[in-house]
């Protein structure tokens, strides 16, 4: 009778880790990156310990892109960049204002708290984007300190610099 309770036991504890593995998984899900249907604001990631800016005087029209780059690679970079037309203190702005275009709905929300992230460091950058995009608030935070951060940054390349160099 003792051993068949030992016996018991070990399977239980055994099980146990394989069941939560398994719940983990399972709750995993493929969707494309991107905004919640029906988010208008891009609230900040990964932290909120940065300011906030102060909303301008001027109202801000439906398409209007009006941003503030700050990007922390060994030095600090600071750029204004407008789009339509493409233009401000960004080294390239015709290519920042492509990327955003293609790759801002993806790139510029946070990660969702809840995804699993490979943990993989891409290098000590990190990068802010504050101001309006097509009308729409935007406080994002970059960093490349996992992969799904790393993939972030690399849909925002051209309007970020290159990482990991």
């Amino acid at each position: 009778m003792k051993n068949r309770v030992v016996r018991a036991q070990r399977l239980l504890a055994l099980s146990f880790p394989i069941v939560m593995l398994i719940a983990g998984c399972a709750n995993q899900t493929a969707e494309p990156p991107g905004p919640t249907p029906g988010t208008t604001t891009m609230p900040e990631t990964p932290s909120s310990s940065a300011p906030r800016e102060a909303s301008s005087a001027m109202p801000v029209g439906p398409e209007d892109t009006d941003l503030t780059i700050v990007v922390r690679d060994g030095k600090t970079s600071t750029w204004r960049l407008t789009c339509d037309p493409p233009g401000g203190t960004h080294p390239d702005p015709q290519a920042a204002c492509r990327v955003l275009e293609a790759n801002g709905a993806a790139a510029l929300p946070p990660v969702p708290k809840d995804k699993v992230c490979t943990q993989i460091y891409g290098g000590p950058e990190t990068a802010t984007i504050t101001g309006t995009w097509q009308g729409e608030r935007v406080m994002s935070r970059f960093a490349r300190n996992d992969g799904c951060q790393i993939n972030r940054w690399k849909l925002m390349e051209g309007l970020l610099p290159r990482g990991g160099t």
